[in-house]
């Protein structure tokens, strides 16, 4: 067999999306060139590693055996790597992150300093939603994860990070129009929320519920970029994270409503399991994130005490 350690990385990456368009996307390479490796690949084994039923791609049970082993002699391969940087005398590894999907307007301003510092410590991150990121920490999937509420089902640990304040967000109102002053005026318009699973939308019909309010007519986004589109577009008012809409509301596409009861507060917390053993390189970033948190809220951050 004359494989390649580039061939077994895109193999792994078709296996785990099972689509050679999501593959390429995630590796920065043409959807042609992806097919052609694994075409190579594939000429190394006398059984088939994938099959196509209908317009869906498989990996059949050969396929998976291979990427079992691929995921172990790639990670000897990094940690060969990882060692050579070690023994020079560098930090080395990988840090592994799991998000919500709000922390991506914070998480980058606590890892910019800390990937400066140490350039040879790989970083992955996934954005999603909090039911997930509990999911990834669980599994082991990730060093830490970070939330706006820490979640109560795991044995955890947590730094806090900085405020995260909740606000109920309208179109800029035009032509004398007035925004609702009460909250039982509020539930007449529709009220836009996030997907379940999200800590914005538990945190939003937390605080509906509480003030025994239900709103008229509810229309779900699954992202927050939608959601702000959605709101300029004048579809509706949602309860929104500050940190999120900050340019919004510079520009005059958004405004926040004044509500009895809002904003809603909550913590951005970084996380992980108490029984987890820290690799070298997420200790260091715990060690990093407790002595630079405070500098870092006040500096990229400090916008925020305005409102």
């Amino acid at each position: 067999m004359n494989f390649t350690l580039r061939q077994l990385r895109i193999f792994t990456v078709v296996a785990e999306h099972k689509s050679i368009t999501k593959a390429a996307k995630e590796l920065y390479l043409s959807q042609p060139a992806v097919s052609i490796q694994l075409k190579k690949f594939q000429q190394q084994f006398d059984l088939p590693l994938t099959e196509l039923i209908g317009k869906q791609l498989y990996i059949t049970d050969f396929g998976q055996q291979i990427v079992n082993s691929a995921h172990s002699i790639l990670a000897e391969v990094d940690a060969i790597e990882y060692n050579s940087n070690i023994f020079k005398g560098r930090l080395a590894g990988r840090l592994r992150l799991s998000i919500v999907s709000t922390a991506k307007y914070v998480m980058p301003y606590f890892l910019s300093g800390f990937m400066h510092l140490h350039p040879e410590v790989d970083l992955l991150m996934d954005v999603t939603n909090k039911r997930q990121v509990v999911a990834d920490l669980e599994k082991n999937e990730a060093d830490f994860g970070m939330v706006s509420v820490v979640p109560t089902n795991l044995d955890l640990l947590h730094v806090s990070l900085m405020p995260n304040k909740l606000y109920l967000v309208g179109e800029v109102a035009k032509d004398g129009a007035e925004h609702p002053k009460t909250l039982k005026s509020l539930t007449k318009h529709p009220l836009l929320f996030r997907e379940a699973g999200s800590a914005t939308r538990d945190a939003m019909e937390d605080f509906l519920s509480h003030k025994r309010a239900r709103a008229g007519k509810k229309i779900e986004l699954t992202s927050n970029e939608a959601l702000k589109q959605a709101i300029i577009a004048g579809l509706g008012y949602s309860i929104m994270p500050l940190i999120g809409i900050k340019n919004e509301l510079k520009n005059g596409d958004l405004e926040i409503v004044p509500l009895p009861g809002l904003p809603l507060t909550t913590e951005w917390d970084l996380v992980w399991l108490k029984s987890k053993k820290l690799s070298p390189v997420a200790a260091a970033y715990l060690e990093f994130i407790r002595r630079e948190k405070d500098r870092i809220a006040m500096d990229k951050f400090g916008w925020t005490e305005q409102y």
